[in-house]
């Protein structure tokens, strides 16, 4: 190290600071000392400077293990560009050539090189070991060191090998660093890497600027999206989706609205992927629509948005996700789009693995869960799970703090779910302890004899709902925390016994109910459209038609097809295909009359079709949807369709319902007449001939008992396809 140059000299000599954020020199001056350091600091907080600021002072070469290729370049660059040559820093990975790998290799040797970044899958080769092994390495820093968790929100298990290979290749001090951690992870992170004795520096994750909000996820959330982004237009954005799927889809339709979007995921190729991010980072296009992978390390200070189509797995993931926004102290609002159904499709793609890794999966879900139903403080209950206290109640920058509930009394309850932690040894978590408090003998209750304590059925008048607001407000409150070892396992605090024995005011508002409302589709229709009395006029067109025609009315168009014609205008075919729901067949088989109407009403009311807000759809016939047609066609059984378009059963009925709903007429009686028999077809067509609705839930109260959902779906579907198209 060159003892000469003070720490504040070198910060403004290499990166023109003045002065250090935070725990910056107080880490920067540990691993200059040789310790261990373990660093927990928010995205945006300057992490990579505490590992390169060192680097450029220390004597030899130091190792920093990075996740993403992306990631790698754009740090790599940004060092170049602080120093006089491009050799100060290199990265080794998968995407260098031999030649280039022989340049980064004479650099390191020559002692020119001073960062080198590495993929973990890098590390574990045997002649990138035996190269490292002949120079001096001054540190190792592991960024996104969340990754060595199995509790982490995006487990690398090639980081759990990071330990052996410094121990072979050469002791030298470790420094880790994650923006996100929870004590749980913490403590594997330091285990994993022999780091348990690190000195340790966390930086408050509070990020005043962000705004959080959460939104029910409903069939008009794309439109939503879209509204939004419109509203700030020009403005940077980032939407995460879980899957490849719904990022091609929902760019698809951000593309046809006029939206300069691009997708951003692991299937496309490494070329494309770097043109997108250039693309953000050069303002070329406003929004990326991504999956996870999107993001990390990319310093864009100015994003204005982050939103989630999908709710995240993980409250990390989610924090690590949001704060990507407002980087620069902006403005940064955060949207995340939730439902119930989303939320059971994330655990059904947990059927299948090991055991332990779907009970780590559920309990990182059920976190997320309570902070998307959660009618508290956002910013309270985020920085509660990170281990962080925050004093106010009301912090007036999300939701809920905005539109406050109002509190009630629940002193007596909390008192029950003490109780009941306690008769239980503080031994279970919050599924089980509120199982006793509602009397429900589930087989583990049984097991444990816990269905004869006293306690049992205490609170059988009180909901599940409620009471899963006390168990998280009370945590948040201090009076009971998760064991860190066996994360999960509701524990009562010296403050929660002393609140046992002197009950004092505990006020908790009810968690969000998330469940899509009930409503009559013609009132809901009428109220959401933005001509309500047209909306009625095209009830009444619907109607007669379908008189005339013998077919239910919601054959011809679905009711959110009327709220959009009734909204935008569409005054010719070739507008009416723009509609949700309406493709080409469905516009030239029932559109005349309904243009007609539309222009008759715009001319009498002197109305202009209202482009400026039309939310434009893509065209049905998308690559998977061309797949299943062709699939149909050759009669391809529908679950090997599914399997080969890699999608659940119940999505590829989704895709196809969209697909009849359009317009295109399909046969899938091939496969129908093998499920099911030709009585039964006849019972369930019959129903939906009969019903006034192809509602789902309404069809399942009345044919549930015979049929299963997918009976049911797939009758459906055939019925549609031959009425309506």
């Amino acid at each position: 190290m060159n003892g000469k140059t003070p720490l504040k000299d070198a910060l403004k000599r290499y990166f023109g600071f003045d002065g250090f954020k935070q725990n910056q020199e107080a880490i920067i001056r540990s691993l200059l000392e040789g310790q261990d350091v373990f660093v927990l600091m928010p995205t945006g907080g300057g992490k990579s400077l505490c590992y390169q600021l060192p680097a450029l002072m220390m004597d030899g070469l130091a190792i920093v293990i990075s996740p993403l290729i992306a990631l790698m370049k754009n740090q790599v660059d940004t060092i170049r560009n602080v120093c006089e040559t491009d050799s100060v820093a290199h990265f080794l990975n998968s995407s260098l050539t031999k030649a280039a790998i022989k340049v980064v290799h004479e650099d390191i040797l020559t002692g020119k090189t001073k960062l080198l970044y590495v993929a973990p899958e890098s590390m574990t080769k045997e002649e990138n070991i035996a190269f490292l092994k002949k120079t001096k390495i001054s540190f190792y820093a592991i960024d996104e060191a969340h990754c060595i968790s199995e509790w982490g929100h995006d487990f690398r298990p090639e980081y759990r090998k990071i330990r052996p290979i410094i121990n072979e290749i050469g002791r030298a001090p470790v420094i880790a660093l994650t923006a996100t951690a929870t004590d749980k992870v913490r403590t594997d992170i330091k285990k994993s890497l022999g780091i348990v004795n690190a000195v340790e520096y966390k930086s408050s994750f509070n990020r005043p600027n962000l705004y959080y909000e959460v939104r029910a996820k409903t069939k008009d959330a794309v439109k939503d999206i879209i509204c939004f982004i419109k509203q700030h237009h020009g403005k940077s954005g980032i939407i995460y989706c879980l899957s490849r799927r719904n990022v091609e889809e929902l760019t698809q339709v951000l593309q046809a609205n006029e939206i300069k979007a691009k997708a951003y995921h692991a299937g496309l190729d490494p070329a494309t992927r770097s043109q997108t991010q250039d693309d953000f980072l050069m303002e070329r296009i406003d929004i990326i629509v991504a999956t996870i992978a999107f993001g990390m390390g990319i310093d864009k200070p100015d994003v204005r948005f982050v939103i989630h189509y999908d709710i995240p797995k993980s409250l990390e993931g989610y924090y690590q996700e949001t704060g990507r926004a407002g980087r620069d102290g902006g403005e940064g609002l955060c949207i995340a789009f939730y439902s119930e159904k989303d939320l059971k499709k994330l655990e059904k793609f947990m059927e299948g693995k090991p055991v332990a890794e779907q009970d780590i999966g559920r309990q990182l879900l059920r976190e997320t869960a309570s902070y998307a139903e959660t009618s508290v403080c956002r910013r309270k209950v985020l920085l509660h799970y990170f281990g962080e206290n925050y004093d106010k109640d009301n912090c007036g920058n999300c939701d809920n703090c905005l539109n406050p509930k109002t509190k009630v009394e629940a002193k007596d309850l909390l008192c029950k779910v003490i109780e009941v932690i306690i008769a239980t040894k503080e031994d279970f978590k919050e599924d089980y302890i509120k199982d006793i408090l509602i009397g429900r003998a589930t087989d583990e209750v049984c097991a444990h004899h816990h269905d004869d304590i006293e306690p049992f059925g205490c609170g059988d008048e009180t909901s599940e709902r409620v009471w899963y607001a006390v168990i998280h407000q009370a945590l948040i409150a201090g009076y009971l925390q998760k064991d860190i070892d066996n994360y999960g396992v509701l524990k009562v605090t010296a403050e929660g016994k002393n609140f046992l024995k002197k009950p004092e005011s505990f006020t908790i508002t009810e968690d969000e109910e998330f469940d899509e409302p009930e409503a009559d589709p013609i009132q809901a229709g009428a109220d959401c459209a933005v001509d309500p009395a047209l909306y009625q006029m095209l009830v009444d067109l619907r109607k007669r038609m379908s008189k005339e025609l013998d077919i239910p009315p919601y054959v011809i168009f679905q009711d959110q097809s009327l709220e959009a014609m009734a909204t935008y205008y569409p005054q010719t075919t070739d507008e009416l295909q723009n509609i949700p729901g309406v493709g080409a067949g469905k516009a030239k088989r029932y559109g005349d009359e309904f243009c007609k109407l539309i222009r008759r009403h715009c001319e009498e009311n002197d109305i202009e079709s209202n482009e400026g807000v039309r939310i434009r759809t893509i065209p049905n016939k998308s690559k998977i949807k061309l797949n299943i047609i062709h699939g149909i066609d050759r009669k391809v059984a529908l679950d090997d369709i599914a399997v080969t378009n890699g999608i659940e059963f119940d999505e590829l009925l989704d895709e196809i319902e969209a697909i009849v709903w359009s317009g295109t007429k399909i046969n899938i009686d091939y496969f129908i007449d093998d499920y099911l028999d030709e009585d039964q077809v006849a019972d369930i067509y019959q129903y939906f001939k009969e019903s006034e609705t192809d509602n789902l839930d309404d069809a399942i109260d009345e044919l549930g008992a015979d049929y299963t959902e997918e009976e049911i779906r797939l009758v459906r579907i055939k019925f549609i396809s031959e009425m309506a198209n």
